[in-house]
């Protein structure tokens, strides 16, 4: 199982970022992504879900109605669309990924644990 991360950068405050994670080694409609959070001398959050077979979501408080995610299993990858961010949006952006049963998520989504596949993440800087 491999996942990469690109599209990580500098944006000011109010701008957008659009995150991909590529996928490969797995059957990519087994799996759910997720994306995480590891801002400086912080713990790594969750923050979006997708089950790559129908679809379905999960997006944590700090970041619904500003981030989307989205996933093209032509491609076997994920994006997580960024809008309006905020200086406590900087840090490095990781995808990982769990096997799950067709049509669910993992039981807790933003956990970490529940994670066995990830990359090795992509900073994103946002400057007030």
């Amino acid at each position: 199982v491999q996942l990469v991360e690109s599209g990580g950068g500098s944006v000011q405050a109010g701008g957008s970022l659009r995150l991909s994670c590529e996928a490969s080694g797995f059957d990519f409609e087994d799996f759910a992504v997720s994306w995480f959070r590891q801002p400086p001398g912080k713990e790594r959050e969750g923050l979006s879900t997708i089950g790559n077979f129908d679809g379905s979501t999960f997006y944590a408080d700090s970041v619904k109605g500003r981030f989307t995610i989205s996933s093209d299993g032509a491609k076997n990858a994920v994006y997580l669309q960024m809008n309006r961010l905020n200086p406590e949006d900087s840090g490095v952006y990781y995808c990982a990924a769990a096997r799950v049963v067709r049509g669910t998520l993992p039981a807790s989504p933003e956990d970490s644990d529940e994670y066995p596949f990830w990359g090795r993440g992509t900073q994103v800087t946002v400057s007030s």
